[in-house]
């Protein structure tokens, strides 16, 4: 295959916001900063060790000082979301993310209507907001 023939090509940034209708983009970011802000703030409190999280996780049946690390990998995962170079590699992280908690609560029972609505929510924030995704998922007409 030539390179004429390749439909991999690099789009100038230039090009790709052109490309990309402005209120995709502001309802783009709109719809990331509502899921980003919950996580941040849900990482911040597994770090501070606010005692309802300890006892949150000790009744879900994690053990004892897990949450660092997932608030660790939540903050990570929210904050690459953020950056526009790292958004699809965050929103990937955050649907795993939000994988195990869906798994936590249907081991228990629970709803998950809400975590669910987080991932779709973020799925279709980084579909606006990122044209080369779009070309990647288009849909038929």
């Amino acid at each position: 295959m030539n390179r004429a023939e390749t439909t991999d090509v690099a789009v100038p940034p230039q090009a790709a916001s052109a490309a990309n209708p402005k209120w995709m983009t502001i309802l783009g970011w709109v719809l990331t900063l509502a899921p980003s802000a919950l996580l941040i703030m849900s990482g911040v409190g597994k770090l501070m060790g606010v005692e309802d999280v300890s006892k949150e996780f000790a009744r879900l049946g994690y053990q004892q000082g897990v949450h660092i690390p997932i608030g660790i990998a939540e903050l990570a995962s929210a904050a690459m979301y953020l950056i526009p170079q790292t958004a699809v590699l965050g929103a990937i992280l955050l649907t795993g993310y939000m994988g195990g908690a869906i798994a936590t609560h249907v081991r228990l029972g629970e709803p998950v209507i809400m975590h669910i609505v987080i991932g779709v929510v973020i799925w279709l924030a980084i579909f606006l907001r990122e044209p080369r995704l779009r070309r990647l998922i288009p849909w038929r007409s």
